[in-house]
């Protein structure tokens, strides 16, 4: 098949959308397709189109939809879509969602927190990550990492305000890597950098860097309000690293219901008394290690292959029956 995929992040960018279709670009070219990113839909003739981001892709979804009204579309639906766009732009991003033969979730929790209606065409493709090698993290340190763009859906400072509130003998150091979206949210780490003896601020790094700075840490956090299903999960469990999360669906529909390393999201002083037991306790520390590297074969790039392919068939046999019963539409 001839497939475009749309994304609204550019060449170039790291945002999570842009490596998530390039990342398919490349697992569905294995498969055989013809695979194009695009950032817009630009009358391409193709047999199907993915669409990343219900809200951001609506003109583009809309126009595919007008000059190729037989073929079947994909529609992916990442963290904002479902827990921000849905309701602050219903219009717009419920109409892309019902003109898609097939919706795309990244966590197993999506279907909970859609309009009831479309969870007959939703299916889950798990993100997936390259198998790390074994930690580096120096034994006398403990070095907690987090991964993710500065910006509010992110809560990106939540594990430093948590690290102030840890007692003096503590060694735990939190390395902080992201881009700041906004010169506020720079101003915010850069500040916490100065004032917190706990906290390091990296910026913005490349993947070989990321995955180096997961092997020298004993412990990642992701503090998010709202998550689509972060890839930055997947290959925390694919390197066996253990992670304190917030207990947003985002992130339970990828580590499970009875994952032990919840805290209440925007909580730090929850998250601080997490960290003090994972320092302290290697009992838990292990079991977190032991739960993650159980997930680690949900995220495999065979299983996402996997659910990639079972959506794209979703999609042509629904757009099929579609055209059968509608043969001059």
């Amino acid at each position: 098949m001839m497939i475009v995929i749309i994304t609204p992040a550019p060449t170039g960018s790291k945002a999570g959308n842009r490596a998530t279709a390039e990342r398919w670009a490349g697992l569905l070219e294995h498969e055989g397709h013809q695979v194009s990113v695009q950032t817009d839909y630009i009358d391409t003739p193709c047999d199907l189109l993915i669409a990343l981001h219900a809200w951001r892709s609506h003109s583009a979804v809309a126009r595919f939809r007008k000059v190729q009204p037989r073929a079947p579309l994909i529609v992916v639906l990442t963290g904002t879509d479902i827990y921000h766009h849905q309701h602050k732009f219903p219009e717009d991003t419920l109409r892309t969602m019902e003109q898609a033969d097939c919706l795309v979730g990244l966590h197993r929790r999506v279907a909970l927190d859609i309009p009831e209606r479309f969870a007959p065409r939703l299916m889950t493709v798990l993100q997936s990550a390259e198998q790390l090698g074994a930690s580096t993290g120096d034994t006398d340190n403990f070095q907690l990492c987090v991964i993710g763009h500065l910006r509010d859906e992110k809560d990106a400072l939540r594990a430093a305000l948590a690290a102030r509130l840890l007692p003096d003998d503590s060694a735990i150091k939190v390395i902080n890597a992201g881009k700041p979206h906004t010169p506020e949210w720079e101003a915010q780490a850069r500040q916490e950098q100065e004032t917190n003896p706990r906290f390091e601020w990296i910026g913005e790094i490349d993947k070989p860097a990321i995955q180096a700075l997961m092997r020298q840490s004993k412990l990642m956090v992701i503090s998010s309000v709202m998550e689509g299903g972060a890839n930055v999960v997947s290959e925390a469990c694919r390197a066996g690293l253990p992670i304190l999360a917030s207990d947003i669906s985002g992130n339970i529909g990828l580590l499970g219901d009875e994952y032990p390393g919840y805290f209440r999201t925007g909580d730090h002083q929850d998250l601080a008394q997490l960290l003090t037991r994972a320092e302290n306790s290697p009992s838990f520390l292990a079991e977190l290690k032991n739960r993650v590297s159980r997930r680690a074969a949900d995220f495999t790039p065979e299983a996402e292959q996997a659910s990639l392919a079972a959506a794209i068939d979703r999609a042509v046999a629904q757009r099929a029956a579609l055209n059968r019963a509608n043969p001059s539409g």
